[in-house]
């Protein structure tokens, strides 16, 4: 379904029209129906729809360990991921992100928020609010170890913490920026530490977290 040739992608989250199911419409392809229990392919956690005013997504409830959710038919390379994401101020208890160039239940890149640290008292703790990693080499600890303050920044103007916010991933392998509620100025930017020039893309949360994703949109 989703081929090399094809130029132009824009794929949407919404609550579908044929039962309570989630749908991806794909320009040039036929709308996918995706439920709380499939095809998607979920991770150690429960997939539910979300409406939520004018947002259309999906909910990850919270669980011990990650979890994520691919739309495995989906291949992205480098391009654009757009996304509403909602977590909570919760101390250690709310990671949500995106993951990209995927290739299975471990392996894959992720660019995920902490919203508990947004307006953190402590300086340290707020210079922490967006991360990046490369799993399973490039865990969170290692990098923060190794290479402080390189994968992962503080967010200005701050989000809510327990409020919706925007993030968009631009994707030009090596390349990785993340911007926040539509900043023209990149929150951070890296070089992906994976050798992965495709793969999989889906949302994500981390250990002991939960999260709501709406409105994603993927542009090659």
């Amino acid at each position: 379904m989703m081929r090399s040739r094809v130029t132009s992608l824009l794929v949407l989250l919404a609550v579908g029209v044929i039962g309570p199911g989630i749908w991806v419409r794909a320009s040039g392809t036929q709308v996918r129906t995706l439920t709380a229990a499939a095809p998607a392919k979920v991770v150690n956690r429960a997939m539910t729809p979300l409406l939520d005013g004018t947002r259309k997504g999906v909910t990850l409830d919270a669980k011990p360990g990650d979890g994520v959710a691919y739309w495995p038919d989906v291949q992205f390379g480098d391009g654009t991921i757009d996304l509403d994401i909602q977590g909570k101020d919760l101390q250690g208890q709310s990671f949500v992100g995106v993951a990209f160039h995927g290739a299975d239940d471990q392996t894959f890149d992720v660019v995920y928020f902490r919203p508990f640290n947004f307006k953190a008292p402590a300086q340290l703790n707020r210079s922490h609010a967006v991360q990046y990693v490369s799993h399973p080499t490039y865990t969170w600890d290692k990098l923060r170890s190794e290479h402080p303050d390189v994968y992962e920044h503080e967010i200005a103007p701050v989000p809510d913490p327990n409020g919706w916010f925007r993030a968009r991933v631009v994707v030009a392998h090596p390349s990785v920026k993340v911007y926040v509620n539509n900043s023209t100025t990149p929150t951070m930017e890296v070089k992906q530490l994976s050798t992965r020039k495709t793969g999989w893309v889906g949302v994500w949360v981390g250990n002991a977290s939960g999260g709501s994703f709406a409105n994603v949109r993927i542009t090659p």
